[in-house]
């Protein structure tokens, strides 16, 4: 969303007040989650974290949408993440994201594909003491996107995500902490990044609920090396029925973003592959009203 990871030098105080703020909810108790309706939507996006849950084994479900931001007075960046959803078995599923960008007016960069990221997230654990519900998302990023058109990194990438999710009450609250390792001598990107999130969502009124979260990307180094990043995100999602969700909203500098980027896009559930096997097992969750998503877009 807000880029690529990026390797830690230090620590940040906003990364430390993660850190301590995910510690103080450890220590509350987490309540027992309810089944959840294998055809009710679960949205990972907008926001860089995703929660620790699966779709339903045979589900394939749908996210897409658009962000855009100033880069200058003469230049923006538009991009249009896509994520699409596969449940292989349960508490495992099957992402596969690719994507489109484009940068302009400068006259030199246009549109195209983005890098293409496919990979398998699993619930490891449920319920533990003080991280809750857990699993590890890992994912390797392909060079499909354009160097020369500013749609792709030109390097290849392995990313592993650790995600803690619970719930507390109706509000959820997300934590991941991701390490990436890149092709490449760092010249067109850091070989090594990081990555953390504290994501959460909230239940409004009826089918209107709200997010927050806050990310960052700390300093890099190398020849493409960069400073940190922390950002806030925010913004309301709307249900209109239970297997699609809408979202838009803002993303606001902390230090490092740039200008106020904003964003909107939908999840679809769009329902059960052909033929699979309707008496397997469905995962078990509580409500989830805004999760997120892991991918860097």
């Amino acid at each position: 969303m807000a880029g690529p990871f990026r390797e830690i030098p230090r620590a940040s105080a906003a990364s430390i007040l993660a850190v301590v703020a995910w510690l103080v909810l450890g220590a509350v108790s987490v309540r027992a989650q309810p089944a959840k309706d294998p055809r009710e939507a679960q949205p990972e996006r907008p926001t860089v974290a995703t929660h620790a849950y699966a779709v339903a084994p045979g589900i394939v479900e749908l996210e897409t949408g658009m962000q855009w931001q100033s880069l200058g007075p003469a230049s923006a960046q538009l991009t249009g993440p896509v994520l699409v959803k596969v449940g292989l078995a349960r508490r495992l599923q099957l992402d596969i994201a690719p994507g489109w960008a484009w940068l302009g007016p400068d006259g030199a960069r246009h549109g195209g594909s983005a890098d293409t990221a496919v990979g398998l997230k699993w619930q490891v654990a449920v319920g533990l003491p003080l991280l809750a519900d857990v699993a590890v998302q890992s994912t390797v990023k392909l060079p499909t996107g354009d160097v020369g058109r500013g749609t792709g990194t030109g390097t290849t990438d392995l990313n592993l995500v650790f995600i803690s999710s619970r719930q507390l009450g109706k509000v959820e609250v997300d934590v991941n902490f991701g390490y990436t390792r890149r092709s490449g001598d760092g010249t067109l990107a850091p070989t090594t990044a990081t990555l953390w999130t504290v994501s959460t969502g909230f239940l409004v009124t009826g089918p209107l609920s709200w997010a927050a979260e806050l990310f960052g990307y700390p300093g890099t180094r190398g020849p493409a090396g960069s400073r940190p990043i922390v950002a806030i995100l925010t913004g309301p999602t709307f249900q209109p029925q239970r297997s699609v969700v809408l979202d838009a909203g803002l993303i606001l500098n902390v230090e490092g973003f740039g200008a106020t980027a904003l964003y909107a896009g939908v999840t679809w559930n769009i329902g059960r592959l052909p033929g699979f096997n309707r008496s397997t097992p469905e995962r078990t969750a509580g409500a989830n009203p805004f999760p997120a998503h892991a991918f860097p877009r």
